[in-house]
């Protein structure tokens, strides 16, 4: 891979052994062609103990965690089992990082004996990067690059390939909802009824008041106008829904093009999974949908911590969408009763914050976060009974929440 092969010493003997076999005859000097040979030579040798014996039988690398989180650490482990006929002196070894991972991948890479004498040879190679933005990032490949003992050549070797590290939204730990039904771990005492064995389980219908929001079929929702529930089960459990609006009407085209690229994106992601994960460990059974009654991921029941890591990695990914209308969602809440309602969503406009109003009658905490926002807009959703609170990139979402959940952020409803 190095395009040129020899070092300035090399380079220097090599044209120095090259000048010995014209001036030799120029100068009637036969001792100089002695010495051009024996320059040029030592120059074929050096090159040929690198190039010729020498491979690398298998690279391996791990990362812990497998599963990075933006901001967090994660060290990266690099082995490489190679052979070499005759001895190499110390190398440097650097690693490929992507755009989104920083760190300091280079090092010293060791001597290695004569594959006659010991063997193949195992390198280990560790260090330290910091994720710094969402998505799958490609770690690799690996470059070695040593010279001969003479110092006179050099050899620049690509190392196996590059493995994905998949680098998941930060997840904040969230304040504990004290004011709310299921604060005390979801112990709320729940009853179902199960349907007969000859009821049919797929057909959704019409919800009535006390079905679980966990059992919504939120698609067949959005195509109905109005809440379609499935049948399997009927039940009253403490639920909440967490609604991200990934039109692209709201975020920059980056949002759309790759994971990581919009900052206004990124935050209201992490706001998006913070939130779930605090209704969760609440006990709630929470559902993450989009604007349109898509479940972003089917629906959590209250305590699965491992689903909502699960819903982090999958959240690695996520882009938004180039439909999607925010003013269609208030017909998915119709007739229902619920908990918390989370609207996380980008620019607003007056019109938009004046369509969520009917869902604030059927939450006991409603709210509403938006990257911007005209103050008309901002002002419209107070008004209609929203929580509301402006996302900005550099924003901590654990400080925002303290707000949403103290006192005058809970709002009690009837019906």
């Amino acid at each position: 891979m190095t395009r040129w092969p020899l070092t300035a010493r090399g380079t220097g003997a090599a044209l120095l052994g090259l000048m010995c076999f014209v001036l030799a005859p120029m100068f009637s000097i036969p001792a100089l062609v002695f010495f051009g040979v024996l320059l040029v030579a030592t120059v074929v040798l050096s090159f040929a103990s690198l190039w010729l014996g020498h491979r690398a039988d298998g690279v391996q690398r791990s990362f812990a965690p497998s599963v990075a989180t933006v901001g967090g650490d994660v060290d990266v482990r690099v082995r490489v089992d190679s052979r070499s006929v005759l001895p190499t002196v110390v190398g440097t070894w650097q690693d490929r990082l992507p755009r989104g991972v920083e760190g300091e991948p280079s090092g010293v890479y060791p001597a290695l004996r004569s594959g006659l004498v010991s063997g193949s040879h195992r390198v280990d190679i560790a260090y330290r990067v910091q994720a710094r933005r969402r998505g799958v990032r490609p770690i690799g490949p690996l470059l070695v690059e040593t010279t001969d003992p003479f110092g006179l050549t050099r050899r620049l070797q690509q190392l196996g390939g590059n493995v994905p590290l998949t680098v998941a939204p930060a997840m904040v730990p969230l304040e504990v909802l004290d004011d709310l039904p299921g604060a005390a771990g979801g112990t709320l005492q729940s009853m179902t009824d199960k349907l007969g064995q000859g009821a049919d389980n797929l057909i959704p219908r019409v919800y009535a008041p006390g079905d679980s929001m966990r059992r919504i079929h939120w698609r067949a929702s959005a195509h109905r106008g109005e809440l379609m529930v499935r049948q399997e089960e009927r039940e009253s459990n403490p639920e909440a829904v967490v609604v991200f609006d990934r039109s692209l009407a709201r975020w920059t085209s980056d949002a759309l093009r790759s994971p990581g690229e919009d900052p206004g994106f990124e935050v209201a992601v992490s706001t998006v999974l913070s939130a779930a994960a605090r209704f969760v460990r609440e006990g709630y059974s929470v559902a993450v949908i989009d604007v349109d009654g898509t479940e972003l991921v089917e629906g959590i029941e209250g305590g699965d911590t491992a689903a909502i890591e699960a819903m982090a990695t999958g959240f690695a990914t996520l882009t938004a969408r180039r439909d999607g209308a925010l003013t269609e969602l208030a017909a998915l809440f119709a007739g229902s009763t619920l908990g918390p309602v989370v609207v996380v969503t980008g620019e607003v406009s007056p019109a938009d914050a004046a369509s969520l109003a009917p869902i604030v009658s059927h939450s006991s905490m409603p709210v509403l976060f938006t990257l911007t926002g005209a103050g008309d807009a901002l002002r419209v959703a107070r008004e209609g009974g929203w929580r509301v609170h402006r996302l900005e990139p550099e924003d901590e979402i654990e400080r925002l929440w303290s707000g949403v959940t103290g006192a005058e952020g809970i709002r009690s409803h009837a019906g």
